[in-house]
């Protein structure tokens, strides 16, 4: 045999297959980088993310800035006040030669003076000391604020990631029993093609197929629900790529251990509401002193330089001003007598104001410790609930099993056959539901214990 090489033909042929190849790379790329673009977020990085990026921490984050300009001014306020002035007048008509007392008519008289002075407060109650005391713990308060913010978006960002996973468990779950019951859909037709069994039983699996079909599309429903929920607390745009980090969680540690609800009470003092509430009592006793501060007499330094020219003088400018220095120091003193007794009006309602904040930390630490013992009711709660769960499935599970077999072998009819697939299904998502809920009420938990949020 005798092959014939056409090389024109070969380079066409040759071309033709790089321009398609370089064709379908090129449409491909864009996919391919978005692909690998993508990133996964896991519930730290979510959570890191917030903190950085959550226009409410930012908005509050304002405050905390506002407080420090307050301490920096409170700071200021120990400095002497310093003003000057300039002044330049003209007059015309009758004036007095100051050096001879001469009477002038109808002559322009020009003059000019210029002064620098400066004052403070020597003593004032310590009004100044306990106004820079009182906006320096404003300022702790502030970043409390933040903080306890912060881990409010902390817990609800974690209850949405855990809702996620859950859904996207259930759609799996969804998925394989769609699967499981098309597979019976065919085996079933295959019996009733034999005479093996009625074809009512195949209308009864048919029907069966077509609920799982809707529990599928509602588990994808779902999932997509919980990842804009999950997305809108991070403040992410609807289009951003976007796919969460799935933990391992049948490696968890799922026991709930006895817990000293005392010892966690006391770790949770640290918390920012109980700080911020501290920082609050400290600072309205500060707010106090301030009030009896004006009850106090006020000692005052002031001091001032300042000269003057006048061209009813013969002396030039700057040799009048050297002449008509005029330097002064004094001192004030300043006692209140009677202000319509506002200043006892505003102590007394200082020291209300202290018992409210006395009363508002005691609440703070029930609040707090009824919220643990809570935490902690509902840690157990889930807890049974999730162990009563695992069994129940399992014993679908076994049921299912026997009941399929014997289904297989047409010793049972189709509605025996849903009904206990039906079963099964409903004891899969009322255990991934309990397991879910279980672990955020554990992280709960790990959160008064000041445990960072992870998974």
């Amino acid at each position: 045999m005798q092959i014939n090489y056409n090389f024109a033909d070969y380079v066409g042929y040759t071309m033709k297959r790089a321009i398609i190849f370089l064709t379908v790379f090129s449409f491909s790329l864009p996919a391919f980088t978005s692909l690998r673009g993508q990133e996964t977020w896991t519930l730290e990085k979510c959570i890191r993310y917030a903190a950085e990026n959550n226009l409410q921490i930012k908005q509050q984050s304002l405050m905390v800035q506002q407080a420090e300009n307050n301490v920096l001014q409170s700071k200021l306020d120990f400095v002497p006040s310093v003003s000057g002035s300039v002044s330049h007048n003209m007059s015309w008509g009758r004036s007095v030669n100051l050096q001879d007392l001469e009477i002038i008519e109808n002559k322009l008289s020009q003059s000019t003076s210029a002064n620098l002075s400066a004052s403070m407060n020597l003593l004032e109650g310590l009004s100044k000391f306990n106004t820079l005391k009182s906006n320096k713990t404003q300022l702790e308060i502030y970043n409390y604020e933040v903080e306890k913010l912060k881990n409010d978006i902390s817990i609800n960002i974690t209850q949405a990631y855990l809702q996620v996973l859950l859904a996207q468990q259930m759609e799996k779950t969804a998925a394989e029993s769609y699967k499981s019951v098309e597979e019976q859909v065919e085996r079933t037709r295959k019996l009733v093609d034999a005479g093996s069994q009625a074809y009512s039983t195949l209308l009864e699996i048919q029907s069966q197929l077509g609920t799982e079909k809707v529990q599928w599309v509602t588990a994808q429903n779902d999932v997509r629900s919980n990842l804009l929920t999950l997305k809108q607390l991070l403040d992410l745009s609807p289009d951003t790529p976007f796919d969460i980090y799935v933990p391992d969680t049948e490696n968890f540690s799922m026991e709930l251990q006895t817990e000293n609800l005392n010892s966690i009470y006391n770790s949770a003092l640290d918390l920012p509401q109980i700080k911020s509430a501290e920082l609050a009592l400290e600072k309205s006793r500060l707010d106090l002193k301030i009030q009896k501060g004006q009850a106090y007499p006020v000692v005052s330094l002031s001091a001032g330089y300042g000269s003057y020219y006048s061209n009813s003088q013969e002396k030039a400018f700057f040799s009048q001003f050297n002449d008509n220095r005029n330097p002064s120091l004094g001192f004030s003193l300043r006692i209140p007598v009677f202000n319509n007794w506002r200043t006892n009006t505003s102590i007394r309602n200082a020291r209300l104001n202290v018992k409210n904040y006395e009363l508002d930390l005691e609440i703070k630490h029930q609040n707090l410790f009824k919220d643990i013992q809570q935490a902690y009711n509902d840690a157990l709660s889930a807890y049974e609930k999730y162990k009563a769960a695992e069994q129940n499935m399992a014993s679908s599970q076994e049921s299912f099993s026997y009941v399929e077999k014997k289904f297989d072998l047409g010793m049972l009819n189709g509605t025996d056959y849903t009904v206990s697939r039906t079963n099964l299904f409903k004891a899969q998502s009322e255990f991934y539901q309990a397991k879910y809920q279980y672990i955020f009420q554990l992280k709960i938990l790990d959160f008064y214990k000041g445990i960072p949020l992870t998974l």
